[in-house]
């Protein structure tokens, strides 16, 4: 009896310490994998093995996604958690999690193959190459540091994972569509979280031969779930919140040869960086620094209206209203029991029959009411998202006017609308119109084909119309005369030729103000050329143009349709040439030519402040010292034009996107086309047009008309609060509390947190007594009443010494919040060229 319990101890130590054996063997192998830097076929990938790119930066290895019990080959970044698999291999056809000796390896026809423990094919790329029995290695599989996983014949690529994506696109990864091949690249969601086969949803860079071509995102291939709108060069139009310039990173390339248009972003400075679409169907570009967390950088589906197709056809969406769906104008719902549901993907039908369609069809019955109609007109949709089945007019260039984009339209019958879209040209659409926002910014105008009659344009009876063509030819005279007398004052002010041009500006003795001829910028200018464009600026465009010394330009400028007209075009060019401070841009010229008006500026390589600041890929690059010696910069320029330069100078547009930087990253004021000059002893002045910057005007001034050096004391300190923060004071809102940025600000300085407003890509990088004190200088500045606000003498002192200001009152002027954006944000905003007066408050 002994012995026999006694074997059984033994027997029971041999096998715990068998299993302890075992176990610190699989331990060694999970903690200590191997890791290759080939696969080729001499060495095969097995489990508990990962390949890795030469960088260390992605690895490619055995995983299970979470609650699976499949396991799978996939890539992912190698440092960055939580783990996102960009690629995997085997998606449909997964292998068991109890299965151990599968592996990756090249087979002996060169092709790479993942096999399971029984040696059976489980996925392979179906590229068959001889290998060489001498040459073993011939053919190998690597994993490069951009994350595509490539196999090499003779050291030329004969495949890679970035022709066949998952649901992820990674930088320089290619989207896209082959016209004369027939294939397209797109992303293809996971049927779930745990689950990497196919799901419903696909992206896709637009239709086949679509142009200009836009982003798409599928439902089974078939039914559109989301899409970006056209992309003009630079930008998709439907997506308000991308930057404007080229700053944004997408790269649209087109090649009408070979019939391909392919989409592409890369990244700036040290990120990573992945696109993808969720099992959902939810866009996202996600971002890390230095191996840290994933953050969202910008996320496509927003609010309902982003929904395809969310009103139907001939429904209009527009979050910020209530309901959010209305039709356009000229048009009634399908169905009013669908709508008063709130059911609106029927659509809308037309009220009043096309006046062209009643000509072709002679046996149509008109529609009541529409006897009295003689034409169609075009009703116009403002900051729209274009609908979609977009036509392009090939016979058009960019440098023609929309009128003839209106005529090519008017001329056929079955054109519904069109739409002249800068660096696109001439769009015009021919089905029914689906798919159209309305936004707060950004956007295109549509123009949308109606009868006359729901223009209020109908066709009067004879009697009337006689005596209207009298009083018309009667107003059209006068018209002529009118603007006969225009033109020559126009001519008077403004002279015509480059000689008159000299003399108007000799008089007004701007020190080294040049005269350029306008070939010669439009030759530095490349023709004004998309990929010179530096960005949009509240009167127009900027580009970088290069003289023909190689000196470096940038050239304003501000055609016939700009919003800037002839008295701020003067006044930029007369008062900035006559400032000469370190940190205020440089005017080096001015060019006229007809209706072109051109400013010609020193070049700042760093651009504007706002393509760091708000940009959640490069804010990064902003540490404290630099963010501390802009706003002690702008403190300068601004301390200069209210008391140093020989008049007195509002600026009265101070914003993120007017400070520039130099290749030193020091700042310098820019954009003075609505600056004033007061007197020296004037305090206050008032002005029956309010203009400025939505978020950054002072109560007084928008309510009121009253500016004064305090007005932009007030921007000077929403200013410092974002270059702190690193958020927008007009699109900031916090729903739980009911508070904007700046009483938002205030609340975390009043209870002692003020740090807490420092932008989290510092870090602990600053220096905690200088962002308090500027903290506090900006609540000082944006307090309601001017008289408590510091002058700019008094920023400077407290700046540069120990001395403090008095206690900020908690600012509660809140017009800026009633325009608040619903979702917080750190996308770009482009500056337009709206005017309000002073009952009408409507900030650019």
């Amino acid at each position: 009896m002994q012995m026999g319990i006694r074997t059984k101890n033994i027997s029971a130590l041999g096998s715990s310490r068998l299993f302890l054996f075992f176990f610190s063997s699989l331990l060694s192998q999970h903690c200590c994998a191997e890791v290759l830097y080939e696969i080729n076929p001499s060495h095969s990938l097995s489990q508990g093995q990962t390949l890795v790119s030469p960088g260390r930066i992605f690895e490619l290895g055995f995983f299970s996604p979470s609650d699976s019990a499949n396991k799978y080959v996939g890539i992912w970044h190698k440092n960055i958690l939580p783990r996102k698999v960009v690629w995997v291999a085997n998606r449909e056809r997964p292998l068991a999690v109890t299965g151990s000796l599968a592996s990756l390896r090249i087979s002996s026809n060169g092709s790479l193959e993942l096999v399971d423990g029984k040696l059976n094919s489980v996925w392979s790329n179906n590229v068959t190459i001889q290998v060489s029995s001498s040459n073993t290695s011939s053919v190998a599989a690597v994993l490069s540091d951009d994350g595509n996983f490539v196999v090499k014949g003779a050291g030329e690529s004969i495949w890679q994972s970035f022709d066949y994506p998952g649901d992820t696109m990674l930088p320089t990864q290619r989207l896209g569509y082959n016209t004369k091949s027939k294939k397209g690249r797109f992303l293809t969601a996971w049927k779930s979280e745990s689950d990497p086969s196919s799901g419903i949803y696909t992206v896709e860079g637009g239709r086949a031969a679509e142009t200009p071509a836009q982003v798409i995102i599928w439902i089974n291939r078939s039914t559109p779930f989301w899409r970006s709108g056209p992309w003009d060069k630079s930008k998709f139009i439907g997506l308000p919140d991308m930057d404007d310039g080229y700053l944004s990173g997408f790269k649209g390339e087109e090649n009408v040869e070979q019939g391909t248009q392919y989409f592409s972003y890369e990244l700036f400075g040290n990120l990573a960086a992945y696109l993808d679409v969720s099992s959902q169907g939810k866009l996202k570009l996600m971002y890390a620094r230095n191996g840290s967390n994933w953050s969202v950088y910008c996320d496509a589906q927003k609010n309902p209206c982003d929904i395809y197709g969310a009103c139907g056809p001939y429904g209009v969406c527009n979050v910020s209203e209530s309901p959010i769906c209305k039709c356009l104008k000229g048009f009634v719902p399908k169905s009013d029991l669908e709508w008063s549901k709130g059911d609106w993907t029927s659509g809308c039908v037309r009220k009043t029959e096309l006046f062209c369609e009643r000509q072709t069809n002679k046996k149509s019955v008109p529609l009541q009411g529409t006897q009295d109609d003689n034409d169609d007109g075009f009703w116009k949709i403002t900051r729209a998202k274009v609908p979609d089945y977009h036509q392009y007019i090939t016979s058009l260039n960019l440098e023609d006017d929309f009128n003839d984009c209106k005529i090519q339209c008017l001329n056929n019958c079955s054109c519904l609308a069109y739409a002249h879209v800068n660096n696109i040209g001439c769009l015009v659409w021919s089905k029914d119109l689906i798919d159209i926002q309305e936004f707060s910014k950004g956007g295109v105008d549509i123009y949308i084909r109606l009868a006359r009659k729901e223009l209020g344009e109908e066709k009067p009876i004879k009697l009337i119309a006689s005596l209207t063509a009298i009083g018309l030819v009667i107003i059209l005279v006068a018209i002529v005369f009118g603007l006969h007398r225009l033109r020559a004052n126009q001519k008077e002010s403004i002279p015509s030729s480059r000689d008159t041009l000299r003399i108007y500006i000799g008089k007004h003795d701007p020190s080294e103000l040049l005269i350029y001829d306008f070939d010669t910028l439009l030759t530095a200018t490349d023709n004004f050329s998309v990929t010179n464009k530096l960005g949009q600026g509240g009167f127009g465009p900027v580009y970088k143009g290069m003289l023909q010394d190689g000196k470096e330009i940038a050239v304003k400028r501000l055609s016939s349709s700009s919003g800037q007209g002839i008295e701020e075009f003067k006044n930029e060019m007369l008062l900035i040439s006559n400032l000469q401070h370190k940190n205020l841009v440089r005017m080096m010229g001015c060019c006229i030519k007809e209706d072109e008006k051109l400013l010609v500026y020193e070049f700042m390589p760093n651009k504007s402040l706002d393509t760091f600041l708000f940009d959640p890929m490069r804010r990064g690059e902003l540490d404290w010292d630099r963010r501390f010696n802009i706003i002690q910069g702008v403190t300068r320029g601004l301390l200069y034009l209210h008391y140093d330069s020989y008049v007195k100078v509002i600026h009265r547009d101070l914003k993120v996107s007017n400070i520039l930087l130099d290749g030193k990253m020091n700042p310098k004021i820019s954009d003075f086309g609505l600056a004033r000059i007061v007197e020296g002893s004037q305090c206050l002045e008032n002005t029956q047009k309010v203009v400025g910057t939505r978020g950054y005007m002072s109560p007084e001034y928008a309510m009121g008309g009253i500016f004064s050096e305090k007005s932009d004391v007030y921007s000077f300190g929403v200013l410092v609060l974002e270059i702190i923060s690193s958020k927008k004071n007009n699109n900031f809102f916090l729903y739980d509390q009911q508070l904007g940025f700046l009483a938002y600000a205030w609340n975390l300085w009043y209870e002692g947190r003020g740090l807490e407003l420092v932008d989290e890509e510092l870090g602990d990088s600053y220096s905690s007594s200088e962002v308090l004190k500027c903290v506090h200088i900006g609540l000082l500045c944006v307090q309601d009443n001017a008289t408590d606000r510091p002058t700019m003498k008094d920023i400077g002192l407290m700046l540069s010494s120990e001395k403090d200001g008095s206690q900020p009152k908690r600012p509660v002027f809140t017009i800026q919040n009633s325009f608040f954006h619903p979702q917080l944000q750190y996308g770009h905003t482009n500056s337009s060229t709206n005017e309000a007066t002073i009952t009408v408050i409507e900030g650019r």
